[in-house]
């Protein structure tokens, strides 16, 4: 596919000659490994969004600071554009290559530096597996909450540059919510230390602006995270509903009573069978949808919540409820709810996902619009969601293999997160705008908001050489955005002209 970045549009990023870059770059880090042919770098045209796939015209796989520093000097008075990239598990095109730019990969550091069970920290460089956290910091009693699906292949730092959730965030919160401070490198080669291991630091918050950032304000090399007690107990109920609306307003029900649980989330009919069919977790296949409740803490308050939440689901039309008999069938609860993604997949070609987040209490309504928009364009669509905090993971079937069909997706795809903005949401909960949204952040934001954000970006990054023509639009390009939709008979942005 041929990706049209923004920043083109006005000259900014001049065409580079591959010779020249790769010459310089060689001689001023003569260690750095640099990659140049093509079979090198086919493997990282795309992240896990692969419908988008550029070939970068070098890929970097640094394994010092000092090299990174130089590298970033150099691309910045060459004027080369770099993209920073992980595990490449992102799956909104966050890490998705330029063809004029270079690829900085920082898989290579995978060191856990500190685990200080006291202070309840662990330092860790940015390709650290987020699993990996966890499992080093078990001894200790001590786990790393934010558990994206992914986490068992993820990188801490491409979570930390995403803004990265998972099936607890509700009651432990977001990544940005578990970061102490992080150290980084600025597109001119300097090292910054943003946030502080004590509980604030001063002067603005800096790091709450760059976690989620997606690697536009400066390249990640450091991360310290908080570590959390394990719970006493952990117990999950499982809720089916014959109706999927019914489930969606079970969700607020639970909120509503003062529980607050340690995941909560759904999934429909379709991504039922999906995931039965591919880990047999023991879920109800003939069931319009599902609850998945964790409670977690101390051993009598969590039974406690067990009942009050028991009640609340059966006032709510439950038709069956289920609580796990042993951690075992815990796990395999969770298993069918973490490999849904995969699962979908063997139902079809190709999916699309995405990532809306709505208030809780619009969840049946917007489950009420994904049905009709897929009724509509035909394709199926198998709904998962951090039901908790109201993010939504729609799975759009389809198969780029039959014309059209590919881009009638992304249709419904951007429609669907038009919908989340029109109930009171946003376009993103945790996968972040990327190349993906772009669009869609032109019905999200208005032209100040979206000035603003480019005068952030221009504060880090004056010459926006960081993963340009992501994140966030120019102002031309929601023009044209809005002469695409029409809504109320009016043209979004009109003051200003049309191309």
């Amino acid at each position: 596919m041929n990706i049209l970045y923004d920043e083109h549009l006005d000259g900014t990023i001049a065409p580079q000659d591959k010779a020249d870059v790769l010459a310089d770059l060689s001689q001023a880090i003569p260690d750095l490994t640099l990659l140049h042919h093509e079979e090198d770098l086919r493997p990282f045209e795309c992240d896990g969004l692969s419908v988008y796939q550029v070939l970068p015209m070098l890929v970097a796989l640094p394994e010092t600071l000092d090299q990174v520093e130089t590298l970033m000097r150099r691309c910045h008075a060459l004027g080369v554009p770099v993209v920073t990239r992980g595990a490449g598990t992102g799956l909104s095109g966050g890490a998705l290559p330029l063809e004029q730019g270079v690829l900085l990969v920082m898989s290579r550091f995978k060191r856990i530096l500190e685990v200080d069970p006291e202070a309840r920290v662990a330092r860790v460089q940015p390709g650290v597996r987020n699993l990996a956290i966890s499992e080093a910091a078990a001894p200790h009693g001590l786990y790393y909450a934010p558990d994206p699906s992914s986490q068992i292949a993820c990188s801490i730092g491409g979570n930390v540059a995403e803004n990265a959730g998972g099936v607890h965030c509700l009651k432990y919160g977001l990544t940005v919510h578990n970061v102490l401070k992080v150290e980084v490198i600025t597109i001119e080669g300097e090292r910054m230390t943003l946030g502080a291991e004590a509980f604030d630091a001063p002067g603005f918050d800096l790091l709450a602006l760059f976690t989620g950032s997606e690697g536009m304000l400066g390249v990640i090399t450091e991360i310290t995270v908080k570590l959390l007690p394990k719970p006493e107990t952990a117990k999950v109920l499982m809720a089916s509903f014959d109706d999927v609306e019914k489930a969606g307003r079970a969700v607020g029900e639970i909120i509503a009573a003062g529980i607050i649980p340690g995941g909560l989330e759904m999934m429909d009919k379709l991504a039922i069978r999906a995931a039965e069919d591919f880990v047999k977790a023991g879920y109800p296949v003939e069931a319009e949808a599902i609850l998945l409740c964790e409670l977690d803490g101390v051993e009598a308050d969590v039974a406690d919540d067990c009942e009050t939440v028991r009640r609340v689901l059966e006032a709510a039309g439950a038709t069956d409820i289920q609580q796990a008999r042993d951690e075992a069938e815990r796990a395999r609860f969770w298993a069918g709810r973490k490999n849904a993604f995969p699962a979908v997949g063997r139902m079809s070609p190709d999916y699309y996902c995405m990532d809306g987040t709505i208030p809780r209490r619009e969840l049946p309504g917007v489950l009420k619009g994904i049905a009709r928009l897929s009724e509509e364009s035909g394709l199926r669509v198998a709904n998962v969601f951090h039901a908790g905090d109201g993010n939504m993971h729609p799975l759009i079937l389809f198969d780029a293999n039959q014309p059209g069909e590919l881009e009638l997706a992304e249709d419904v795809g951007g429609r669907i997160l038009e919908l989340c903005v029109e109930a009171g949401g946003s376009i993103t909960g945790e996968h972040g705008v990327g190349r993906e949204k772009i669009n869609q952040m032109c019905a999200q934001f208005q032209p100040d908001e979206i000035t603003a954000f480019h005068a952030v970006k221009a504060a880090f990054d004056e010459h926006r050489l960081l993963n340009p023509g992501k994140n966030i639009p120019t102002l031309q390009r929601c023009a044209e955005f809005g002469a695409m939709h029409v809504h109320n008979n009016e043209l979004s942005h009109p003051e200003l002209p049309r191309f």
